[in-house]
């Protein structure tokens, strides 16, 4: 239900201001009249919309596992491995509880000792640090590139020592670090190479010869989660681990599982991080779809750049040559110190926005005993100030993103 012209007000249509979940909105439209819409309410991810299309399959498939009460190591476990196997072209995938496990699980593996020193970035998610923490090792933070938001390459050859062990590059957003420098780098220096690409599922890495590999399965292991939000996401908490190592591969599942290679015999001292089935079952369907919700991701970040390029106020994602771009998030950088401003803005239009992330890993206080100083890393605290995340999921409609981009437009319009 559309309304044209000034004439009409919010307060004096002819319905409801809120129809079965869906909000009347003003959008704003350069060089023409305002346009009043009832639509869907806007979501930073939108979990529901996704499950009114594939909730037959999920249902079917979470029955299918009620139904056969093999709730744990059950049959859908090894199917979705091997299918996501396929889909990642690895040689092994080795799925646990969540995507933080996955880390851990990596760390143990690789053998590394406490002491030994872990290169990572200062701009991610805590989980990528906690777990080097937790496992006694020496976390090494470095900037990230300021343009793709991923770990620098430069930073990572400055920060390398004798007792470097392990670089974690995580796929920031959606687009990969870069890969074949980083590899240089750990070949050079005999470095084991921990991929984080919980935020990356489905990304493609184009080396230099134009060959191409997902993001997770270049370096030694690869770890991903699947927490809802996520491209490939389940309904509850669930991890994985990618590697074309055998040997590899076999620790991990043994370490995953309590230590166990064969029933009650423990060849390892392990954990209890194992997928349940009906996550498993549930992460088989949204797999089938994972290609389409990426690609759907990609054509609303389109949308954001074009009706965001002749803003100066905004900087748009850069896209790197040597990566896809599957959008787990679309994040701006917001210039002369007006993030906050335009954020309190869109909130009071019902337009959330996240920021990611509100502050360096140097100046929590879980690790103040890194012993770095406040301004060790000007160009993170700079990001910290200055990024934007905009609702990104591939349900998102047409009304919805004329609403957010002339929102953004009119904000900008009106302040300068």
């Amino acid at each position: 239900m559309i309304y044209f012209g000034n004439s009409f007000t919010p307060d004096f249509l002819p319905t409801t201001r809120r129809i079965r979940g869906k909000s009347l909105k003003k959008c704003y439209l350069r060089n023409s009249s305002d346009i009043y819409v009832y639509m869907r309410d806007i979501q930073m991810v939108d979990l529901k919309a996704q499950y009114e299309k594939i909730g037959p399959e999920i249902d079917s498939a979470i029955k299918s596992v009620l139904e056969s009460t093999a709730f744990i190591k059950g049959p859908d476990v090894k199917l979705f491995e091997e299918e996501l196997q396929n889909y990642m072209g690895v040689r092994h995938v080795v799925s646990c509880a969540n995507g933080t496990d996955a880390l851990y699980l990596a760390m143990m593996v690789l053998g590394i000792k406490p002491g030994d020193e872990v290169i990572t970035t200062n701009f991610t998610f805590i989980a990528t640090v906690e777990v080097v923490a937790l496992l006694g090792l020496k976390l090494v933070l470095v900037d990230p590139d300021p343009g793709t938001f991923n770990i620098s390459v430069d930073a990572i050859r400055k920060a390398i020592t004798p007792k470097t062990k392990a670089i974690v590059p995580v796929h920031l957003f959606g687009q990969c670090a870069d890969m074949e420098s980083i590899m240089k780098i750990a070949a050079e220096h005999n470095l084991f190479v921990v991929e984080d690409a919980a935020q990356a599922t489905g990304t493609d890495y184009i080396f230099s010869d134009g060959s191409r590999k997902k993001a997770g399965t270049i370096g030694h292991i690869g770890t991903t989660s699947f927490f809802p939000s996520k491209n490939l996401g389940c309904y509850g908490d669930g991890g994985a681990l990618y590697t074309n190592d055998d040997n590899f591969a076999r620790k991990l599942r043994s370490i995953a599982n309590h230590g166990m290679k064969v029933r009650y015999h423990y060849d390892d001292i392990g954990v209890n991080s194992r997928l349940d089935t009906i996550q498993a079952a549930i992460l088989r369907v949204k797999l089938k779809y994972l290609s389409e919700f990426n690609t759907a991701r990609q054509t609303v970040a389109d949308f954001y750049d074009e009706s965001f390029a002749g803003c100066l106020a905004l900087i748009t994602p850069e896209r790197a040559d040597y990566s896809t771009h599957i959008f787990h998030q679309y994040t701006l950088k917001v210039k002369d110190g007006k993030r906050d401003e335009l954020k309190t803005f869109l909130e009071s239009l019902k337009i959330p926005t996240m920021v990611y992330y509100p502050g360096p890993l140097h100046l929590q206080e879980a690790y103040r005993n890194l012993g770095y100083n406040e301004n060790d890393f000007i160009l993170t605290s700079s990001l910290c100030r200055e990024v934007l995340s905009l609702p990104m999921h591939p349900e998102m409609e047409q009304d919805q993103l004329d609403f957010i981009t002339s929102s953004i437009i009119k904000f900008f319009d009106k302040i300068n």
